[in-house]
């Protein structure tokens, strides 16, 4: 690791991390007549995200995916419907925990860390999508990006979660399975946990950090920093 300090405080990504987004594919499977079209929707989706941050303006992330959707429609020369944006609003906020999610998330607990979420969606009402997937009691704080005003990995989301809980950055290790989201963390002076689930890798480029824990899957995760702890 490049700190010396092990971390204290894991902050989990929420979506694709701990809840499988892959339950959405029936949707885009209808309208598109392809599931596969998921992975476009979500890549654009943080892209522009990315983009309006970068541009200094802010979107709710729910609206950005709404408007998202209808564009990959319209790149695909597709109608969708005010149905189908409400099947949307609502496959997102009940999507499952990933199956290892639960049992490494007792472990992490068990082992004494603290856990927190940090995510790029909104601030919602009861019951939430960590919530509805039986993961909110892990957590002792829920954070999103909506009180920064600027999506991941805009260095001021991760400084967010540090000036809350009144601590250092580097007490704080960011767990995802998006390369540009550890990369964004490690940038403002956290540690770093890269979750290779399938479709995500390493990016072999001089200069990129090399996140702290690497692992296939959250068991693994916590397997190995236990191990080291």
């Amino acid at each position: 690791m490049a700190h010396d300090k092990f971390p204290s405080i894991f902050v989990f990504d929420v979506n694709e991390t701990l809840l499988d987004i892959t339950t959405l594919e029936p949707l885009f499977d209808r309208i598109f007549g392809d599931g596969h079209i998921l992975r476009e929707w979500f890549a654009q989706l943080i892209l522009y995200s990315q983009t309006i941050t970068l541009s200094g303006i802010y979107v709710p992330f729910g609206e950005l995916g709404v408007g998202t959707l209808r564009m990959i429609a319209n790149i695909h020369q597709v109608t969708v419907g005010d149905g189908d944006i409400a099947e949307l609003k609502e496959r997102m906020s009940t999507m499952p925990a990933h199956p290892d999610a639960a049992p490494a998330l007792t472990r992490f607990r068990d082992a004494g860390f603290r856990l927190v979420t940090l995510t790029n969606s909104s601030s919602g009402a009861s019951p939430t999508p960590l919530e509805t997937a039986g993961l909110s009691h892990f957590f002792e704080r829920n954070f999103s990006v909506d009180a920064a005003g600027k999506f991941k990995p805009a260095p001021e989301t991760y400084s967010l979660v540090a000036q809350e809980l009144a601590v250092k950055p580097a007490d704080l290790c960011l767990v995802a399975c998006h390369l540009w989201d550890t990369i964004g963390a490690q940038a403002a002076g956290c540690r770093g946990a890269f979750i290779t689930r399938s479709g995500n890798a390493m990016l072999p480029a001089p200069g990129v950090p090399v996140p702290d824990f690497i692992a296939p899957e959250l068991a693994a995760l916590a397997d190995q920093i236990i191990g080291l702890q």
